[in-house]
């Protein structure tokens, strides 16, 4: 008698365990619980700003490694651009001398070139800030057809961006919106 408890009690074991199965396993029959969210992939934390720390429009380079700033002073007829980091937070001193800028003018292509004009907190031989005085490609920056393009290499690694054309006012064709 015994032995046949036993064997019962070892069964009824078993097929609670072969039932409820082990801790952390889902069955494919009955409905999953759903464990801590993943944060591999999730937008958490990674913020998608709209304009730079300088409040100038962002400039995405290679797949938001690193971001540019291009600010834009008409009436001084200047335009800076800041290398920042991927989150568009902090500038990123370069080894460049120079930076391009490439536009399209009546139809022809121009090249403007802007120079290193290190920051105040750039270290010797790097700049994060690049300059042009050149009025002829501020006011390109303006026109519609331009196609403005920032040109640069960091580290070793060529990187392209499209400038876009917003003055506070919208277009359907770039992907984020000023608010």
């Amino acid at each position: 008698m015994k032995s046949l408890s036993k064997l019962c009690a070892l069964s009824i074991t078993g097929l609670a365990v072969g039932f409820l199965g082990c801790a952390g396993e889902s069955s494919s029959d009955g409905p999953e619980t759903a464990g801590p969210p993943a944060t591999a992939d999730s937008h958490e934390g990674h913020n998608h700003p709209s304009e730079g720390p300088h409040h100038g429009d962002l400039v995405e380079l290679g797949n938001e490694e690193y971001h540019a700033e291009v600010l834009h002073d008409d009436a001084a007829g200047t335009v800076t651009i800041y290398v920042l980091n991927s989150g568009a937070t902090e500038q990123v001193p370069i080894e460049a001398t120079e930076i391009m800028i490439n536009v399209k003018h009546d139809g022809k292509p121009e090249q403007f070139e802007l120079a290193a004009t290190p920051d105040e907190n750039d270290p010797a031989g790097k700049s994060s800030r690049f300059v042009s005085k050149d009025k002829e490609l501020a006011e390109h920056l303006d026109e519609e057809d331009a196609a403005p393009q920032l040109v640069l290499s960091i580290n070793g690694k060529s990187f392209r961006g499209k400038i876009a054309h917003d003055h506070d006012h919208a277009h359907g064709d770039h992907d984020h919106d000023k608010h």
